[in-house]
């Protein structure tokens, strides 16, 4: 079956077996699990590794499929989660101890809490530390404003798409622990949409960043 419209899923966790068996209901994937959407679009929001058994299967598959969609007219988005995040900084800084808005924290200690996994920690070579760095955190797509996270904390980062994901993209080519720290506190806050005051905080993220829909 081939299929034309626009997808999202988000947070595979590792968990290939699942997040193929779903594409594949959508329409998005054939038997042997290469991209049969045609020009379709599927966004992937953040969260593809830790946790489940094999985030470096699950990163692998998307990356493909970025490659394949285009090849057939169609597009593959992922994005940044908090989990990239932890990885990467787990990565980055290990066991260093880092003071963080009055808290000494340590990137490995989130990344254990948070189930992040051995067997995908020694698969981060450079390239791809390069490429999950690189991911933007909000993306357009017509009417819809897609992200990981239900949060105005993109918000401090910039007033634009573009000046977001810039931003981000910038503290995460660096070294700085403060900052990275900064992404992932903001990117792991959640429910600023639900509520009583939720609306209006949907409003304003809509105002600044375009859409008319928010999808997290």
């Amino acid at each position: 079956m081939t299929v034309s419209a626009t997808f999202a899923t988000s947070d595979p966790h590792g968990h290939l077996t699942e997040l193929t068996a779903a594409l594949q209901q959508a329409g998005l994937l054939d038997d042997e699990s290469h991209w049969a959407g045609g020009t379709s679009r599927l966004w992937v929001l953040g969260d593809l590794l830790d946790r489940g058994p094999d985030g470096l299967g699950v990163i692998a598959l998307v990356r493909r499929l970025v490659d394949e969609a285009a090849a057939a007219g169609g597009s593959v988005h992922p994005l940044l989660g908090n989990h990239e995040v932890i990885a990467l900084g787990t990565r980055l800084f290990g066991s260093t101890e880092v003071v963080h808005r009055g808290v000494v924290r340590t990137f490995e200690s989130v990344w254990a809490r948070n189930g992040g996994l051995e067997s995908d920690q020694d698969g981060i070579d450079a390239e791809l530390f390069a490429w999950l760095a690189g991911l933007p955190a909000v993306g357009l797509d017509g009417d819809h404003l897609l992200m990981h996270s239900d949060t105005l904390a993109y918000l401090e980062w910039g007033d634009t798409v573009d000046d977001v994901n810039r931003a981000v993209r910038e503290i995460l080519a660096g070294d700085d622990p403060v900052a990275w720290f900064d992404v992932l506190v903001g990117l792991g806050r959640r429910h600023e949409y639900a509520g009583p005051s939720g609306p209006a905080a949907a409003r304003t993220l809509l105002g600044a960043l375009g859409g008319q829909r928010i999808v997290h």
